[in-house]
Parts: structure tokens; sequence; C-alpha cells
């Protein structure tokens, strides 16, 4: 069986309108692509940034945790300074 030479010529043609359509389609959308891969690289790296900085500025929390709590005790012995002081004034004003 001979294949005409119009289905060649079709094929032909269908091929190279492929070629000039399709393939400057897909090197644009693969542009785009990888574009967009290193805007979100980039974002990335800003956001590790951000998040080293505020793991940075937070260590300190713990030692501010430590400070509330030693705080609650210093103020309970202010207090006990405070009660003796009253009685130490006090018993001085007794003996005068």
């Amino acid at each position: 069986m001979e294949v005409p030479g119009a289905v060649y010529a079709i094929w032909w043609v269908m091929l190279v309108a492929a070629v000039v359509v399709v393939l400057p389609v897909v090197v644009y959308l693969l542009h785009r692509l990888w574009r967009a891969a290193r805007s979100i690289e980039g974002y990335t790296g800003e956001a590790l940034a951000a998040g080293l900085g505020i793991t940075r500025n937070t260590a300190a929390v713990g030692a501010l945790d430590e400070t509330v709590k030693l705080g609650g005790e210093l103020g309970s012995v202010a207090a006990s300074i405070r009660r003796h002081s009253a009685a130490i004034e006090k018993t001085l004003a007794d003996r005068t």
C-alpha cells in the first residue's frame, strides 16, 4: 500500500507548525517556571533570615522567666525586711 504524497506534505507542515508554535510556548513557560522558582528561593532565604533573627531576639525569654520567678522571691524578702524594719523602728521609738 502506497501512501500518497499529500499525507507526507500534511505531516511535514504539521511538524513544522508544531515546532514553530509549540516550542516557543514551551520555552516561555519553562522560563516563567524558572523565574518563579528563583523568586521562591529568594523569599525562602528572607524568611529563614527573619526566623533566625526572631530566634536570637527571643532567646532571653527563658532568662526573663527566671527573673520573674526570682522577682517573686525578692518581693517576699522585701516584705520581710519591711516588717523587721518596722519592728526595729517601733523598738527604738519605745526606748525614747
